[in-house]
């Protein structure tokens, strides 16, 4: 197939790429980019429950060779992990950099140089990692990227804690993407990873971030990805994920077509080690299930992730 133009790359050709930053930029001033609204002035320094000011922070760049097959290819995928989080999981694999806020601030240059040097080391695309409180900097520095040269795919890499209006200033830049849908139950979203109102925002999200990209995961001929969206879904322990909700919601409100990431590689870390349900490995009935569960919904598409790690 002939291969796509990403989406930025066609916006900063019709000059409207400048506007999405400004309008981004903007939202820093009373910062209301996640669910949680903290309307602090994060441009002046200001710090909400994520954490942030007005630089992105940014961990590791790295090429990525343990993505779904479609983002890692032979090359490897381009991440970005970003520091700090719009939520606090307990079992975060994570947590030096989502909690504990390890790595450095970085300004747009730098940022816009590190996308520049993954495509420079062959990356299929640039996977921004937990990208949410820094949607305005991967803005800034996107339109810096693209003038020296970026021109592969990008990907949103995101916990699913989502607002629409956010998402709405990635419409037409992001070209896949790559949410969780952690949860079907609020209380325990709220328990287990302090999300107010997850299962509400992550699923008007998910319809957004549909409605953006479509249905169909567009790859070329060699099965990198090219455009579309990919759910990831982390089975844990007890069924705590009830994956069997999540799962049948998405066939019945977005598409039986739908690429599901059903992954299996839970183990407890950070607080969850001494937690009595989430405490130990996933059992292999557990993973048993879930496939069921993936099955009983009437989905067609997606990947085992991390069953070697079933014990």
């Amino acid at each position: 197939m002939k291969e796509e133009i990403p989406g930025y790359q066609r916006l900063y050709d019709q000059g409207l790429l400048h506007g999405c930053v400004e309008a981004a930029q903007e939202r820093l001033q009373s910062c209301d980019l996640c669910p949680r609204r903290c309307s602090v002035n994060r441009a002046e320094g200001e710090r909400g429950y994520c954490r942030s000011g007005a630089r992105a922070k940014i961990s590791s760049t790295n090429a990525h060779h343990g993505e779904e097959p479609c983002l890692s290819g032979t090359r490897g995928s381009g991440t970005i992990f970003f520091s700090n989080c719009t939520g606090r999981c307990i079992f975060c694999q994570n947590y030096p950099i989502s909690q504990l806020g390890s790595g450095s601030e970085r300004d747009a240059g730098d940022l816009a140089e590190a996308m520049i040097s993954l495509q420079q080391k062959g990356c299929h695309n640039i996977n921004l990692v937990t990208p949410t409180h820094f949607v305005p900097q991967i803005l800034t520095a996107l339109e810096k990227a693209v003038e020296w040269g970026l021109h592969i795919p990008l990907v949103y890499n995101t916990s699913g804690y989502e607002r629409v209006n956010t998402l709405k200033l990635l419409d037409g830049i992001v070209d896949i993407y790559l949410p969780d849908a952690k949860y079907a139950d609020e209380d325990v979203a709220h328990e287990l990873s302090d999300f107010d109102n997850y299962v509400e925002n992550n699923r008007r999200a998910l319809v957004e971030m549909q409605g953006q990209v479509g249905e169909e995961l567009i790859m070329d001929e060699k099965g990198i990805a090219r455009r579309g969206l990919v759910i990831r879904h982390l089975v844990l322990p007890h069924g705590l994920s009830q994956t069997d909700q999540v799962l049948a919601w998405i066939a019945e409100n977005l598409s039986p077509r739908t690429y599901i990431s059903l992954m299996a590689q839970y183990f407890p870390a950070h607080k969850a080690t001494d937690h009595p349900h989430l405490g130990r490995r996933l059992r292999p009935n557990e993973y048993a299930a879930a496939l069921e569960a993936f099955d009983a919904a009437g989905l067609k598409n997606g990947w085992r992730q991390g069953v070697d790690n079933i014990h």
